[in-house]
């Protein structure tokens, strides 16, 4: 229900829009925008879809935020202290504004020139997925909802000129982890989700279900799309916890896991770079190296602690919270955010999100490859 009111008032929004649009196209002007990204993913680049959703995966309560200029410190449901990966990326792109999140009343419908940011935390590959938190919208849910916004710019472009526009678009998919974290974690008594596979088939399956949505999504029209591989979920303060492991310590077997599963989507996207080259073009982000080398190099990058959480404690429950109405946290914040790799349990501080957003702008293959971010902007095909 709340989704037909929303997609109600972008037509009615949209009106407008498409009026300017349709004059420019007229005097056979394509309309002409700063840079375009259409950001898909979990909680690690989630803009605020998740505020608008029931579910037990939120970030909409401080300190979450409390680095976020835009926003004056203010929560806008990002998993962090301040901006994302994503956001940090788009900015250096030449972005004026941050994709807004689809679901937001308030996002603007011309956004959808600018970019949506899809993203939803607890959210997975497979749709089953994060069903522990409730509300999220899976991978293939993301993409429907981007078809819909791409239906609107064919009736206001018409399908050479939309074509022509989502060919210079950016479109990122930052996901994977939380399948990984649901097959690895323990299971839940009474809910069931038992690991009925064995790992070599639960990794087919995740890369069976990406690869029918990144094909998907090159059918509506992407041609530059990068894919973030999944980081060293061993070395996540909630993984270190819940296998009782000493600080410093990682898990060698959930990162096995994900280099595994890290080669198989590397085999993809080489694969599908053969098939639809040169027209389209697949980076492989290679997060998991990017972000090992600054846990075990932490003090070389600034940082003081990579084992501890700077928001949550160490143990279980891993609450990071602070009540509007009053001034004390309810749970422990560090000091200094910025010498803290990780924000929460789960997810990097703004300042680790820096040093890996920089090497997925200008690092070399061994960052992302075929190309590194900032030569993807500049890819014509």
């Amino acid at each position: 229900m709340y989704l037909k009111e929303k997609m109600k008032t972008l037509k009615t929004i949209l009106n407008p829009v498409f009026f300017i649009i349709l004059i420019l196209l007229s005097s056979h002007v394509v309309p002409s925008f700063s840079f375009t990204s259409f950001v898909f993913g979990d909680s690690l680049v989630d803009a605020g879809n998740n505020d608008y959703l029931f579910t037990l995966s939120r970030a909409d309560s401080p300190p979450y935020g409390i680095d976020f200029k835009p926003s004056g410190g203010q929560p806008t449901g990002r998993f962090t202290n301040g901006r994302t990966i994503a956001d940090i990326v788009d900015q250096a792109l030449g972005a004026k504004s941050f994709p807004p999140p689809y679901l937001a009343p308030s996002t603007q419908t011309e956004a959808i020139l600018r970019g949506i940011n899809y993203a939803s935390g607890a959210s997975g590959i497979l749709d089953e997925t994060g069903f522990f938190f409730i509300g999220r919208i899976p991978l293939g849910e993301q993409v429907k909802y981007f078809e819909q916004n791409r239906n609107y710019m064919v009736n206001a472009m018409g399908e050479n000129r939309t074509r022509e526009f989502l060919k210079k678009a950016i479109f990122s998919l930052t996901i994977g982890s939380n399948d990984i974290l649901n097959y690895v974690q323990p299971s839940i008594p009474f809910l069931g989700h038992d690991k009925l596979f064995p790992t070599t088939i639960f990794l087919d399956s995740m890369i069976s279900n990406l690869t029918i949505q990144l094909k998907r999504l090159h059918e509506l029209g992407a041609r530059k799309l990068l894919v973030v591989g999944v980081g060293p979920l061993g070395c996540i303060p909630f993984v270190r916890a819940f296998n009782l492991l000493p600080s410093g310590k990682c898990s060698a077997q959930v990162n096995a896991l994900i280099q595994g599963y890290n080669e198989k989507l590397k085999e993809l996207l080489n694969r599908l770079n053969q098939e639809m080259g040169p027209e389209a073009i697949f980076v492989f982000a290679n997060s998991y190296d990017i972000f090992m080398k600054i846990i075990v190099n932490y003090h070389q990058y600034g940082f003081e602690n990579a084992h501890e959480p700077c928001c949550g404690g160490y143990f279980p429950p891993f609450i990071c919270f602070k009540s509007r109405n009053t001034k004390a946290s309810t749970s422990a914040v560090c000091n200094d955010r910025s010498k803290y790799v990780f924000w929460d349990a789960y997810h990097p501080t703004e300042a680790a999100n820096l040093i890996i957003a920089k090497e997925l702008l200008d690092g070399d293959e061994s960052s992302s490859s075929p190309i590194n971010i900032r030569k993807l902007y500049n890819y014509n095909s």
